[in-house]
């Protein structure tokens, strides 16, 4: 009885669900993101094969070099070598991170310019929010716009691109 009372405009709008991972791996940014990230992803690894294999020889050298070098000669050099490596550590991982922090940067500057294009599909489905699928425990598929704001969001930045010289 209380249901028939209250009137259409005071029925909440709908809420709609979105896989924020669809949305971006298969929009357009996100296929680029994903392929620059992969790109540079190889080069660090093979940069890594390589300098592996040279610090191997190196360290082979090295041992050759203990046979015929006297104690403090070889100690030093050693060290040297031991140095060199922590240093091109440190050098490889802050090169991951950097790989790491581009991968954040192009998901908030996804996020960034995919904003108003899920506003304007909230407007367009008169719903009160868009919740993420996978925090979801229950929902019809029918609220799931995943597939509609990728089309929404490629469109958008097709049209900002093209007005860019």
């Amino acid at each position: 009885m209380l249901a028939g009372q209250v009137s259409a405009q005071e029925v909440p709008a709908p809420l709609l669900t979105l896989d924020q991972d669809r949305f971006f791996l298969e929009s357009d940014f996100g296929k680029a993101a994903v392929e620059r990230e992969r790109v540079a992803t190889a080069a660090l690894e093979q940069e890594n094969k390589r300098i592996e294999a040279e610090l191997v020889a190196e360290e082979q050298a090295l041992t050759e070099e203990r046979k015929t070098l006297p104690a403090k000669e070889f100690s030093a050099k050693a060290e040297a070598f031991d140095e060199k490596v922590e240093r091109i550590r440190t050098e490889q991982d802050a090169k991951a991170r950097k790989l790491t922090d581009a991968r954040d940067d192009d998901r908030k500057a996804f996020l960034k310019a995919a904003v108003p294009v899920l506003g304007e599909l909230l407007g367009q489905k008169k719903a009160t929010a868009i919740l993420d699928k996978n925090l979801t425990i229950v929902s019809l598929s029918a609220i799931d716009v995943t597939d509609e704001a990728i089309q929404l969001v490629n469109a958008a930045l097709a049209k900002e691109s093209a007005a860019d010289p």
